[in-house]
């Protein structure tokens, strides 16, 4: 299936007077760094436990960084399965009393307002996921937007950036920790597993290796 047939669908972003750069960086797409801690591995049974996206912006030289970031708590939905392993993993305590879960759809509903106000001023039609090992974070997204009945997703159904892969190529590494050693990024794995963490951390990744890109002549001209 081809992306092109969502090309023809974007956001109402309200936007006029003079074409943002990051436009036309990513084909009208703005990059959102999002991740995920879940009850386990298979988006349509699992728990969505948190949730965080960082917006991406642009400098007048035309690089990246990381902009702002949004971060939810999550309650479980109702009947969802969650594996003690998981939460072994993540660290995550549910009943945590400073733990302060909303629910899916009121961290969905928060977080595309957000997006929406990014997407406007960066003359943008819709987001496109940047996540390492993305397929697995856009499941969960997906999964949630289904079973809240969200409307308007701001981001783009299937296509999005893994920074696993870029890192692969830039770096040699596809594990997060060790793709942001070798980029020179503080990373400290006590706070990793956190969604808000990893996250910030795949955005400076993911800045640094477009950016790097940049620097090397890799995409110099932004009017085409």
């Amino acid at each position: 299936m081809s992306e092109d047939l969502y090309d023809d669908e974007p956001e109402n972003t309200g936007h006029s007077g003079p074409r943002h750069p990051m436009a036309a960086r990513f084909r009208g797409y703005l990059p959102v760094v999002v991740d995920v801690e879940t009850g386990g591995f298979n988006c349509a049974t699992d728990a969505l436990l948190e949730i965080a996206a960082t917006t991406i912006g642009m400098d007048e030289g035309g690089f990246l960084y990381p902009e702002h970031t949004y971060f939810f708590r999550v309650e479980p939905f109702a009947g969802a399965n969650i594996e003690q392993a998981a939460l072994d993993f993540t660290g995550i305590k549910l009943d945590h009393p400073l733990r302060m879960a909303v629910t899916e759809e009121h961290a969905l509903t928060e977080i595309f307002r957000g997006l929406r106000k990014s997407l406007k001023a960066n003359s943008c039609k819709r987001a496109i996921l940047v996540g390492h090992n993305s397929s697995f974070d856009l499941g969960f997204l997906n999964a949630a937007v289904m079973r809240t009945g969200i409307k308007r997703n701001p981001f783009h159904p299937f296509s999005s950036f893994d920074t696993a892969t870029l890192a692969g190529l830039a770096y040699g590494q596809t594990v997060l920790a060790k793709a942001c050693q070798a980029a020179d990024i503080d990373f400290d794995g006590k706070e990793a597993h956190s969604a808000r963490y990893d996250t910030e951390k795949t955005a400076e990744l993911f800045c640094g290796i477009v950016n790097r890109w940049k620097e090397m002549g890799g995409w110099m001209d932004f009017d085409h």
